[in-house]
């Protein structure tokens, strides 16, 4: 439902006047998160990995619009896998990198209450988003959101680059990319280390303000 919604705004919204999506420059150096994460990996999965979805997101973009000025249907309806692979691509990855920080931090008072009333402690939290996460069959996300309608705080995962929020309706905080691509050059194919590790490098203070959003 979320998934058809969304999908069906752009549809409406894109027009010859849209603005191409940006890779997003990283608030940090590509060597900043070693040793958790090595600066190869950083380089390629934002200058290539990413581009590639903003790229791939701007072409498709370019034949909606096409096709809507002809009155094309067929074709918008079959644009909309790569509209969502790749959109769901660039979004993931520009809250991915503010997720991330060299100085990680520790959650505001507010995230820290809601983390132990819904999972009992901080440690209950990243256990289950880590165990979540590394049992994610191929490769997706995994993600600890915010659920509006319950009032609460919620491990989910997505396969692929599904966005969180269209496709589910929770709003994303932190997410864990465990496309190999995140992290095989440097944690082969024990996938649960490198999930372990990222908890060092969370940025806290993103997403504490992600909480106070979300939840307000």
């Amino acid at each position: 439902m979320f998934a058809t919604r969304r999908i069906g705004s752009l549809i409406r919204n894109v027009g010859a006047s849209r603005l191409k999506h940006t890779l997003p420059d990283l608030p940090y150096e590509y060597s900043a998160l070693e040793p958790v994460i090595s600066r190869e990996i950083m380089s390629l999965h934002h200058s290539k990995h990413h581009a590639t979805y903003v790229n791939n997101l701007n072409a498709a973009e370019e034949k909606l619009a096409a096709a809507q000025s002809k009155g094309d249907i067929q074709t918008v309806i079959n644009l909309a896998p790569a509209l969502k692979f790749n959109g769901g691509g660039h979004i993931n990855h520009t809250i991915f990198w503010q997720n991330l920080s060299p100085k990680g931090g520790k959650p505001s008072a507010d995230l820290t209450k809601a983390i132990e009333n819904d999972f009992g402690s901080m440690e209950n939290m990243k256990n289950q988003l880590a165990a979540a996460s590394v049992a994610v069959q191929g490769s997706g996300w995994g993600w600890l959101g915010y659920n509006k309608l319950m009032k609460k705080l919620q491990i989910a995962t997505c396969q692929n680059q599904d966005p969180l929020e269209p496709t589910t309706g929770i709003v994303p905080l932190f997410g864990i990319d465990v496309w190999e691509h995140a992290y095989y050059l440097q944690y082969k194919n024990v996938r649960a280390d490198y999930v372990k590790a990222i908890f060092d490098i969370a940025n806290w203070e993103d997403i504490s303000f992600r909480y106070k959003n979300a939840a307000n």
